[in-house]
């Protein structure tokens, strides 16, 4: 019990208790001078578990001519090495990191952060999604490792990283997705917003290629997607309902808050669920997830 205790106050502590965030910038800026120092840079080792793994070469040289101007202007978070109290592995910046051993740098300034695995992890997502830097995939990624790794729940993540759960839900579905689409977000084809609108589609890959070839916007991608899907064969042509189906829609309706259509056919049925957006259709996830009390 004390441990759940422990654990639930550092989640409620959230993004302040992990990055030293506190109330004035004069504050930050005083904790930061002092806690920076300079480690040179063949000590620091890149982070194994960095939800980050796209680095484009283009950007990238673009750091690299900005470290040669001015230096690493923000210093890297970095831990003790969990195997060599000598060294020190990366928790975030390792742009950065790459940029200065490019410029021909020796030491780079640092904020040096004592912190397990868990906490290095969720540092890193905070971080690069504070910073924009991670694609969606990527942060995604960062999500389901710290659910599998740590058993977070949906509603952990949403604290820690300092977004709502809804978001998070919807950035665990974009793993779903085939990988060919995967494939377009990494490379910018599509964004998170297009990719969101393709998970509850039958073929998510065909209306993949349309958006990217078509130029299509989100919302003309959520218009194509809501178009009425053609009749599903082995149902029959909706007959009149008897009493007992309808009495189940009514009870399924009344369970979930939305409305529900159940479906006969010679080889089974179906249940529908209607919704109109992507939160109504995580309200619906968190609904039927609920344990019974």
């Amino acid at each position: 019990m004390g441990a759940e205790n422990a654990r639930d106050q550092r989640l409620g502590r959230g993004l302040a208790a992990l990055i030293g965030d506190v109330d004035t910038s004069e504050v930050r800026a005083l904790e930061h001078a002092r806690s920076q120092r300079r480690i040179p840079i063949e000590l620091i080792a890149a982070n194994p578990r960095n939800p980050r793994q796209d680095f484009g070469e283009d950007d990238l040289q673009d750091l690299v001519n900005s470290v040669l101007e001015k230096g690493v202007v923000q210093p890297l978070i970095v831990r003790t090495s969990p195997a060599d109290a000598r060294r020190y592995e990366l928790i975030a910046g390792e742009r950065r990191w790459r940029a200065a051993q490019r410029a021909g740098l020796h030491e780079v300034p640092c904020v040096v952060h004592e912190v397990d695995d868990r906490e290095a992890l969720e540092l890193a997502i905070i971080e690069n999604v504070q910073r924009a830097d991670l694609n969606p995939l990527e942060e995604a990624l960062g999500y389901r490792q710290l659910s599998d790794d740590y058993g977070y729940s949906q509603n952990d993540l949403a604290k820690v990283i300092g977004k709502s759960r809804s978001h998070v839900a919807n950035s665990l579905r974009l793993l779903g997705l085939p990988d060919d689409v995967k494939q377009m977000m990494r490379e910018g084809k599509l964004t998170a917003g297009h990719a969101r609108t393709l998970i509850t589609l039958p073929d998510p890959s065909a209306a993949a290629r349309r958006i990217v070839e078509g130029g299509l916007s989100v919302r003309q991608a959520e218009a194509a997607g809501n178009r009425k899907a053609p009749q599903r064969k082995g149902l029959a042509k909706a007959p009149a309902k008897d009493t007992d189906t309808l009495a189940l829609e009514k009870r399924l309706s009344d369970v979930l808050g939305y409305t529900v259509s159940v479906a006969h056919g010679d080889g089974g049925g179906e249940v529908r669920i209607r919704y109109k957006s992507l939160e109504q259709l995580d309200e619906i996830c968190r609904r039927l997830e609920r344990s019974p009390d």
